[in-house]
């Protein structure tokens, strides 16, 4: 858990794997899964003040469709906290969200907002008809042109670089949820002087987790080391 908390991007499982001398790479694999599933905190707080969201899509160049509706990728909705207004400077990023949804349906994007982010909050986003309800939702409306979403646009490339950097961009959809919740948990306590009291919260949040089955899944492993297996459910 050391290993996993006080590397500033995380590690992946054979990497684990080499330096614990582990003879099981499902073994290291499991591990890094059950801290990923312990840290989003029960009862977290929700964002507020003036939230950006935005959506992306996960996965390599294909060819297709781009865009909101593209196909063989993987939809992740962001929500990030704007603090400029509060800060000295004039920039300021505060804590973020990340959740793989099915589409970008308003059904889909207003419960996220409904569950991320309290009543009250300013809500900034493009003009994607999905997000015409939410003044009706009890959140002040703002629509800019995407190109000014430039804090979820940051969030979205940070994001990118740390799977394709940490897993090598092999990261599946069954889980890829875990990953984002690794994300935002190293994101959100970025400013944290103390590695001491992020392992901390990981072992008190882990102690709290479910555990995880290895009969529930069957895996592939390719030479390459990256964290591929298949759900077999």
């Amino acid at each position: 858990m050391r290993c996993g908390t006080f590397q500033k991007y995380g590690a992946n499982a054979l990497g684990l794997q080499r330096t614990l001398d582990l003879g099981s790479y499902h073994t290291a694999w499991r591990w890094l899964h059950r801290l990923r599933r312990a840290m989003v905190k029960p009862g977290r707080d929700n964002l507020s003040g003036t939230v950006e969201v935005d959506e992306t899509y996960i996965g390599g160049k294909r060819s297709g469709k781009r865009g909101r509706g593209a196909q063989n990728k993987t939809l992740v909705v962001v929500a990030v906290e704007d603090k400029s207004k509060i800060s000295a400077t004039g920039k300021g990023i505060g804590r973020i969200r990340l959740q793989h949804i099915p589409d970008a349906s308003a059904d889909v994007l207003n419960e996220f907002i409904r569950t991320h982010v309290y009543a009250g909050s300013c809500i900034r986003t493009d003009g994607w008809s999905s997000y015409q309800e939410i003044s009706s939702m009890g959140y002040k409306h703002v629509v800019v042109g995407s190109k000014n979403l430039t804090i979820a646009h940051l969030i979205i490339s940070l994001l990118k670089r740390w799977l394709l950097g940490t897993y090598q961009g092999a990261v599946r959809s069954t889980h890829l949820n875990y990953y984002l919740d690794e994300f935002t948990f190293r994101f959100n306590r970025r400013t944290s002087k103390s590695r001491g009291k992020l392992f901390y919260r990981s072992v008190q949040q882990s102690v709290r987790a479910d555990p995880v089955h290895y009969q529930k899944n069957r895996w592939r492993y390719s030479n390459s080391g990256r964290d591929e297996h298949e759900n077999s459910q």
